[in-house]
């Protein structure tokens, strides 16, 4: 009998443990609306990481380094993961990567009757690009702004830009598909007055990665993913993006 319990104990030991696990993160910063320190909830990303690990019952700690810096301290096994990344080929190499904790597909916002397409932007000499304040625009529409072909206006939200654009004090606005149409449902109007662009600008998957070095690597993917479609499956996740829009 005294085996018995103590084989119990164990087990109820083992199991908290595993309950209080903590990881050891680290991203960078600057990279809104995904991640960043003095975002809402540092970040859409970050806090879908958290909840996502939080539903494995693992806790984390979050550094905020230099990107590069990060990156090699995950890849020598000094963090036990980073966030978030795209695929590329020499990233595999070094990393496994998660289930993609988001789908970014970068959109055009216009009225429906001055809808814009891509092949407009090139002509759009003076239309009025809002762009929420501290968000880096995709690589051909910062060109275009280098160019003076857009002018940038800077609110403080993309909630602010689908009422910038309801009043025609701005022309066209760039976000991701999920965060555009929740910002435009915020704004109260019928979405048939507004047009998203019929193709992406750019779409990639982000992902939490870990070094192919680290001794649990494959343990601790496997416990992620298991949170994130837990996480999607309760709905909370959708909750936690189109939150982000507000």
């Amino acid at each position: 009998m005294v085996g018995f319990w103590g084989a119990a104990l164990l087990s109820l030991l083992l199991c908290a443990s595993a309950r209080a696990q903590v990881l050891h993160l680290a991203t960078g910063d600057d990279y809104a609306p995904f991640t960043g320190k003095a975002l809402p909830g540092q970040g859409m990303l970050t806090q879908v990481v958290r909840a996502a690990l939080a539903e494995q019952g693992t806790a984390i700690t979050l550094d905020w380094l230099p990107w590069n810096r990060g990156y090699l301290k995950a890849k020598r096994g000094d963090y036990d993961a980073t966030f978030p990344y795209v695929r590329s080929a020499e990233r595999e190499a070094e990393f496994l990567y998660s289930a993609p904790i988001y789908m970014a597909e970068q959109y055009i916002f216009s009225r429906a009757g001055d809808h814009v397409e891509l092949d407009d932007l090139p002509a759009m000499s003076g239309r009025r690009l809002c762009y929420p304040l501290g968000w880096q625009p995709p690589a051909a529409i910062q060109q275009l702004l280098d160019q003076g072909v857009l002018r940038r206006h800077s609110p403080l939200g993309l909630h602010e830009c689908a009422r910038l654009l309801l009043l025609k004090r701005d022309d066209l606005f760039v976000a991701d598909r999920n965060l555009g149409d929740s910002a435009l449902r915020s704004a109260g109007a019928d979405m048939q007055r507004f047009h998203r662009s019929q193709a992406p600008l750019q779409s990639n998957t982000l992902h939490l990665i870990v070094s192919r070095q680290h001794p649990h690597a494959a343990e601790l993917i496997e416990g992620f993913d298991r949170g994130l479609e837990a996480l999607k499956a309760s709905g909370e996740y959708q909750r936690l993006i189109e939150r982000y829009a507000q």
